[in-house]
């Protein structure tokens, strides 16, 4: 009859890691240390890079073809189990490397020991991530393209509408909503070229580099990155198992495209204000109060909004973990998953919840057109008087003269009568009259980028063209 220790090592050794354990793990401590209950969505990509690698192992005569068969198959059936959703955990299954080498183990005997040589959990689960991101990275890639092209299609059905453009949150010139919807455009764009470089930086095989040695058995790198699918090999084993350069830029990337997200949410709030009035959203992405029966709240852009503040402390939280790591991998690493998992979730859903509050957001032309107001023109008075030769510091100036002598008659700019003008400047002449047109005012800024329909028109132009050239 077996000690109790013995039998307590016995209960260690079916770890991978437990022959040289004698003792049973502190079931807090199991626990803890485990990660299964999050890391097991990877199973797929776990199961792809073992499909590789017995591929691999077979090329060095490390397994028989027909073993690499037999765990092919087994590997495939393990797949299809998770498909399924039939795939039964165990409470020693600590990681999806683990489950998925038990049962593979279960279903096709003692030939599944072989998948393991060489490899380490260190290098597996870089790689694991690696392919998981890679796949993650392109439906987030999708929604962005799909958000997207929801502003194109807006700006261009409505170019001709203006509305007040405001710097510290006070009207200061007027522009074109579609103007303001393609300020966002070309930020989202950045973000786009961002993820595409970041897509080709994850798109790198660690597997291969093992614990943090390498591989003795002389295995085919290369032949693994190409059979993944990845676009080449890591160039040394200690910095492969520990890097997380990868996980970092996509929190951070996740981060800044979820700032200009709440910047974009920030603008349709107010917008939809009562006091503005310029949107409504649908009543598929709003709420309405416990108590006031008369209220109509844009949650939907409030979460965008709010959501933001998890993304950065993911990305905050993480690098701090890393940042006292010492060489190769430490447990503290697993602290990477939870944060790029629900990273992915929350932007999943803000990028599909943005693209539909966009594609549904009813506006009001007339109540954007109400709240411009001739003082916003006084800048054109300035540009009038540079057309007519006065240095723009001067220019500058005559027009702030003139922005004080209609509040000291307590009229408009436009109601000034022209000999109230001549009092600022003589150069003021009848054409003075033109200046009062906010379609005038729109149109002089005919520099590319600029408010101006023929410059918004090459903007979407640019950017519709853009989206098509970099599809996959």
């Amino acid at each position: 009859m077996m000690s109790d220790s013995k039998q307590e090592g016995a209960g260690e050794g079916s770890k991978l890691w437990g022959g040289r354990f004698t003792g049973a793990t502190d079931p807090i401590m199991e626990k803890f240390n485990a990660s299964i209950s999050y890391d097991k969505r990877m199973w797929k990509a776990d199961i792809e890079g073992s499909q590789a690698y017995v591929k691999a192992l077979e090329k060095v005569g490390i397994v028989t073809a027909a073993e690499r068969d037999s765990i092919l198959d087994g590997l495939q059936k393990v797949k299809e189990e998770w498909q399924k959703n039939v795939f039964e955990l165990k409470p020693g299954d600590e990681d999806i490397h683990t489950a998925n080498e038990r049962r593979l183990k279960e279903l096709i005997g003692a030939a599944g020991g072989k998948l393991h040589t060489g490899r380490s959990r260190n290098d597996q689960v870089a790689t694991d991530m690696r392919l998981w991101m890679r796949d993650a990275q392109l439906e987030l890639r999708t929604y962005l393209t799909n958000f997207i092209s929801v502003i194109l299609d807006r700006a261009k059905s409505e170019i001709d509408i203006l509305l007040p453009g405001y710097t510290h949150l006070q009207r200061a010139q007027p522009i074109r909503w579609s103007h303001w919807l393609l300020s966002y455009g070309w930020m989202l764009q950045r973000d786009l070229k961002r993820l595409d470089q970041l897509r080709e930086r994850t798109a790198v095989l660690p597997l291969g580099s093992g614990a943090l040695a390498g591989n003795p058995f002389g295995v085919d790198r290369d032949f693994l990155a190409k059979e993944l699918g990845l676009g080449g090999v890591t160039g040394n084993s200690l910095d492969a198992v520990s890097d997380r350069d990868f996980v970092v830029e996509f929190l951070f990337w996740a981060s800044l495209l979820s700032t200009h997200l709440s910047r974009w949410a920030e603008d349709l709030i107010l917008y939809s204000t009562k006091e503005f009035n310029f949107v409504t959203l649908s009543d598929a992405y709003s709420t309405g109060s416990s108590l006031m029966p008369q209220k109509k709240n844009s949650d939907s852009l409030e979460l965008i909004r709010g959501k933001s503040g998890r993304l950065f402390g993911n990305c905050s939280g993480f690098m701090m973990s890393l940042k006292g790591i010492p060489s190769t991998y430490n447990k503290d690493l697993q602290e990477d998953k939870e944060a790029m998992f629900d990273t992915y979730d929350t932007l999943a859903g803000i990028l599909q919840v943005a693209t539909g509050v966009l594609s549904t957001l009813k506006i009001y032309p007339d109540a954007m057109s109400a709240a411009l107001s001739s003082d916003m023109l006084a800048t054109d008075v300035a540009y009038y008087l540079v057309r007519k030769g006065v240095p723009f510091r001067e220019a500058h100036s005559l027009a702030g003269g003139c922005v004080a002598l209609a509040e000291k008659k307590g009229c408009v700019m436009e109601k000034l009568l022209l000999d109230d003008l001549k009092t600022v400047s003589p150069l003021f002449e009848s054409d003075v009259a033109d200046v009062w047109n906010y379609e005038n005012s729109v149109d002089q800024y005919t520099a590319y980028g600029g408010t101006a329909k023929s410059s918004v028109e090459k903007q979407i132009s640019n950017l519709e063209t853009w989206l098509r050239n970099c599809q996959l």
